[in-house]
């Protein structure tokens, strides 16, 4: 994920106590294998029609959507497969057949009532893959994907996601898939990639766009959101008690520079630029091996190097020095539709201890993890009141969330991956690349919203080898791809790790 994660982490459900751990760290949980076997296993499954009833986005997805559509954001998913030989087209075809079914054969239609939630209704995708028509070479592959993640992409009105492949001269070949994270997240993203590699369709049930009359659309969104109605007034009841905890805290807020988000805006005065990215890759035995000697294991080595890096760039709290770590966890549950299902940790680490010790920061990334699930948070009750928040609180909201003095960096570690994730076409090849990114994005709203880093960790199970995907983009750093990669190699030196950087 981009360090869009606060505000992701402003409209996520709470996680409740003994709920699945984080994606980063939490050494206490559940696979992430069993969970996506889990989940997989209910899409499969046919739906009886009262399953299928309620197609409303969940509070959490529209108040991301709404939010980032008021502030002029789009986030998207990248995946950028390497396969060793020519792909075959035809099993390529078929996936993406396969992929418009399940939690990405959908798209948003809004209701025709302002205040009323959206719903998601069928979209099977694009018809076909998009086959570059010159083979390109390997060392312009990175450009090749951060061309692909401009394309246009839209949940509302589609494409919601597209699939390319570039033939390389060296005989390989790249594939790279762009959705909207609006559709679907990480974790989700897994189930949906692996499903539509072995050929499963599963059918979530969604009508037809503009299926309903529109007399029958506001006469059913009126009804239930009259329903909703005792929830909503629980939440202005909660809002208020708030306002008036913190009138203070928003003062002080409102007269810093550093924090005032009204200056954020996208696509004036600046081209876009994507935020230059590194993907590594790392054997997971000498990962293993150098975590456990510094008295950790490999999800805590994974926050460290995530700490280290952020140090690296400058993106250290002005206060006491420490980097603030955002630790997505994932609570997707069977049968869950959410587009997002995650809530986030927070914590603070200090960078310079976690080349020698993981203790320290071990001991921290517990304590977060039990705070977030044990606190019940009062604000996550205000979801209620997204339908009927105007676009310009959504965009303060959303702005604010951009611009956090502790200049956090999202580190998720996604674990293990079904092997099938990395056969498209029923032929082995490995996945090199993932990250969340914005399109349209400029260079002027980057500096004024203090940069972004990201880190992705995956591997596939039974494999031997780690992956990672660093996104960083500093104000007043070098930003380019090759100041990114040797910022990668210094860092993982200092971890006596090596690594083979891939694009």
């Amino acid at each position: 994920m981009v360090s869009y994660s606060q505000v992701m982490n402003r409209f996520a459900p709470p996680t409740p106590h003994g709920a699945s751990r984080p994606n980063s760290v939490s050494p206490q949980t559940h696979s992430v294998p069993a969970r996506i076997l889990g989940a997989r296993a209910t899409f499969n499954r046919r739906t009886s029609n009262a399953e299928r009833l309620d197609n409303r986005l969940a509070l959490v997805d529209q108040g991301l959507f709404a939010g980032h559509r008021a502030a002029g954001l789009n986030l998207v998913i990248q995946c950028v497969w390497l396969y060793e030989h020519d792909v075959d087209l035809d099993g390529l075809r078929r996936f993406n057949h396969h992929l418009g079914y399940g939690l990405l054969g959908r798209r948003i239609e809004r209701s025709p009532l302002p205040f009323a939630r959206p719903r998601w209704v069928l979209d099977r995708g694009p018809s076909d893959i998009d086959v570059a028509e010159c083979a390109r070479p390997r060392a312009e592959l990175s450009d090749w994907a951060d061309e692909r993640s401009q394309l246009p992409i839209d949940p509302e009105c589609g494409p919601g996601w597209h699939l390319g492949v570039l033939p390389l001269t060296d005989g390989s070949t790249a594939v790279t898939l762009v959705l909207s994270h609006y559709v679907v997240d990480g974790l989700g993203l897994a189930i949906v990639t692996a499903d539509a590699a072995l050929g499963n369709t599963p059918d979530l049930g969604y009508p037809l766009p503009h299926s309903r009359t529109r007399l029958r659309a506001v006469v059913q969104d009126a009804r239930q959101t009259a329903q909703d109605a005792p929830d909503v007034g629980r939440a202005i009841v909660t809002a208020a008690r708030l306002a008036r905890k913190q009138a203070r805290v928003r003062q002080d807020v409102a007269r810093s520079p550093a924090s005032r988000p009204g200056a954020l805006r996208t696509g004036n005065g600046d081209d876009a630029v994507v935020v230059p990215a590194a993907s590594i890759q790392i054997d997971l035995d000498e990962w293993d091996a150098r975590a456990n000697a510094l008295g950790g294991n490999g999800k805590t080595l994974i926050a460290a190097l995530g700490a280290k890096l952020a140090e690296g760039i400058g993106r250290r709290r002005a206060g006491d020095g420490f980097v603030t770590l955002h630790l997505p966890m994932s609570d997707r549950a069977e049968g869950d539709v959410r587009a997002n299902a995650m809530s986030i940790a927070s914590v603070r680490v200090d960078p310079t201890r976690v080349t020698t010790d993981l203790r320290d920061i071990r001991a921290a990334i517990k304590q977060a993890v039990s705070t977030l699930r044990e606190a019940r948070d009062e604000s996550l009750q205000l979801r209620a009141l997204v339908p009927f928040t105007p676009k310009p609180a959504l965009k303060r909201m959303v702005d604010a969330g951009l611009t956090d003095p502790d200049v956090p960096m999202l580190c998720s570690n996604l674990d293990e991956f079904d092997p099938a994730v990395v056969r498209l076409d029923g032929t082995d090849g490995e996945l090199i690349l993932t990250r969340a990114t914005g399109q349209c994005v400029t260079r002027e709203w980057l500096e004024l919203a203090g940069g972004q880093m990201t880190m992705q960790s995956w591997r596939s199970r039974g494999g031997s080898t780690i992956y990672f995907t660093v996104n960083a983009y500093q104000p007043g750093a070098e930003n380019t791809k090759p100041a990114l990669r040797e910022l990668v190699a210094h860092t993982l030196a200092e971890f006596g790790l090596t690594g083979t950087i891939t694009i």
